[in-house]
């Protein structure tokens, strides 16, 4: 019976001591928080995923470096299952507990005690493949990373510097490989020229579209984006913008997908590039969210968040199930969180069926998994579309009986190559919005007009303790603190058109309050009333309570 090397990994332990006033929590984002403080994570966390590994059966697990739309002194890690799916849920926990032990030897005995509970066979192989995005921090955080795969033997691949979708992708390319529906090419190539390849059969015959500006957030999405161009040659023009990895500071300030999201704004430094009527999108940090928008012929801003663009590719793949007559076997729907615009819902809910879950990708993919074809997309631009494997199966063997009903299936035949099913992937989903509009004739103006945005606010309130506020029904509703979202119902009431709600963020220790409403001035003013009533409730210092509070 193979045994855990002790001896080595208490040396090893011994260099990456875990800070004594810190307490880190696995939570969607894997672990996250400042880059200088993550060392003794790191280490442990390349043991974990030894162990998940040979939990199963040598299966490649994924360890991607990033803190994704974070400011840049902020890092973090999380781990990617075979399936280039998130971890799954019961070994977050785990994580936790090892990332938690106060030193070395109490580290030694929670690792005995996992690999006792969850029954992990140490014969068997372990084996990693692992990246980072472009943060300072990065390379000492991969060096203690590395640390871990010493120390229990893991048999680690280096993807180096590169996004989120691209390790995820990586990971179940690797697992999938002489399997007999492999992924894709195990490589960074393999993955450009799946994406491209895709791309331009589905655009054959199509006008040739106008160039668009991509923002990359001065992070690892512009090293993707200036290789993917290269792949997609005249097929689709990029500018690039916002590409300078070379200075840490400027990741995400004042750009990037979050940045827009967030002030519902063009980045600054794309006034004067941008032109009136011309797209653009920006991608956050790590290239797993995606943000469009565009000028009218006034120059005002328009945004097109995830949910425009859940919008846009449900109805698409809708009319192609119906256009190759398969609509009575496989049936599309949509998965959005509260974030969601209640427009969007409605229009979504007049077409096909609409499920509402918890924020948190892992509740959306899940939720996804259960249609034929499950489209997701957050309001923040994270998400993506899945094909049941029974459904990738019925298209494969599908005889069709037109030449209308052929074409049609090919496209989505065509889709399931373009689309990173995996995971969120900002390129790969700006690639399936192209097709789209290629395949409408749409401009952004058109797009945009499927339905209006009913006009909301978004709000952050630092709070002391964020696991005071406890929600239900899909974190719509607050039901800790006891009384608070009585008084909230009773604002909602007085606004035309209102809803909003508070919730606590899995990453950081503040709460967020989202509102809408039919007029713009009353979507902003209910969402300060509510962040007063949150501050307040939170026992928030009233000297340094923010002026716009109501």
């Amino acid at each position: 019976m193979a045994h855990l090397p002790f001896k080595q990994i208490k040396s090893l332990s011994d260099a990456h001591p875990k800070p004594s006033d810190l307490r880190f929590q696995y939570g969607t984002a894997g672990f996250r928080t400042l880059g200088s403080t993550l060392d003794s994570v790191l280490f442990r966390v390349g043991i974990l995923a030894g162990l998940r590994s040979k939990r199963l059966d040598g299966k490649t697990i994924g360890v991607m470096v990033t803190a994704s739309h974070n400011p840049e002194p902020d890092n973090g890690v999380k781990l990617v299952d075979p399936r280039g799916e998130m971890l799954e849920a019961s070994w977050e926990t785990h994580a936790t507990m090892l990332a938690n032990a106060s030193t070395s030897n109490d580290f030694l005995d929670a690792l005995d005690n996992l690999v006792r509970t969850a029954k992990i066979d140490l014969s068997k192989p372990a084996r990693v493949v692992y990246a980072r995005d472009t943060r300072s921090s990065g390379p000492a955080l991969i060096a203690a990373l590395e640390d871990g795969f010493k120390a229990i033997g893991v048999e680690a691949r280096d993807a180096g510097v590169t996004t989120t979708p691209i390790l995820h992708y990586l990971v179940k390319s690797i697992n999938t490989k002489d399997t007999p529906e492999p992924y894709g090419e195990d490589s960074e190539e393999g993955y450009y020229q799946k994406l491209s390849q895709s791309f331009k059969k589905l655009v054959a015959g199509k006008t040739k579209p106008e160039s668009i500006v991509i923002d990359c957030a001065n992070g690892v999405g512009a090293h993707a984006a200036i290789k993917l161009a290269g792949y997609l040659g005249d097929s689709l023009p990029l500018i690039l913008e916002n590409t300078s990895t070379s200075t840490p500071e400027t990741l995400n300030e004042s750009c990037g997908a979050d940045y827009v999201k967030t002030m519902q704004r063009l980045p600054p430094n794309l006034v004067g590039v941008l032109k009136p009527g011309q797209r653009a999108c920006s991608l956050d940090g790590d290239a797993d969210r995606l943000m469009y928008y565009y000028l009218d012929e006034h120059g005002q801003f328009a945004m097109l968040d995830g949910d425009k663009i859940a919008a846009l590719v449900a109805a698409f793949i809708v009319d192609l199930v119906k256009l190759a007559n398969l609509d009575s076997y496989i049936k599309v729907g949509v998965v959005q969180t509260a974030y969601a615009n209640g427009a969007s819902t409605k229009y979504l809910s007049e077409r096909l069926p609409v499920k509402c879950v918890p924020t948190g990708v892992k509740h959306l993919h899940h939720a996804a998994e259960h249609y034929d074809i499950g489209v997701y997309f957050e309001a923040n631009g994270h998400g993506t579309v899945l094909f049941s494997g029974a459904t990738q199966e019925r298209l494969a063997s599908y005889e069709p009986s037109t030449p209308a009903q052929s074409t049609a299936l090919n496209h989505l035949i065509n889709l399931t190559q373009l689309i990173n099913q995996t995971v969120g992937d900002a390129l790969s989903d700006m690639l399936l919005v192209e097709v789209v509009l290629a395949h409408k004739s749409y401009s952004g103006v058109e797009w945009n007009s499927l339905y209006a945005d009913l006009p909301n606010r978004l709000v952050k309130v630092v709070v002391g303790d964020r696991n005071s506020f406890k929600t239900e029904d899909a974190e719509r509703r607050l039901v800790s603190p006891p009384g608070l979202q009585n008084k909230i119902d009773e604002l909602v009431r007085r606004y035309n058109g209102g809803r909003s709600f508070v919730r606590p963020s899995g990453t950081e220790d503040v709460v967020r309050v989202y509102a809408e409403a039919v007029v713009k001035a009353q979507a902003d003013e209910l969402a300060f009333r509510v962040a007063g009533l949150v501050y307040d409730e939170a026992g928030g210092d009233f000297s340094k309570r923010p002026k716009e509070f109501i």
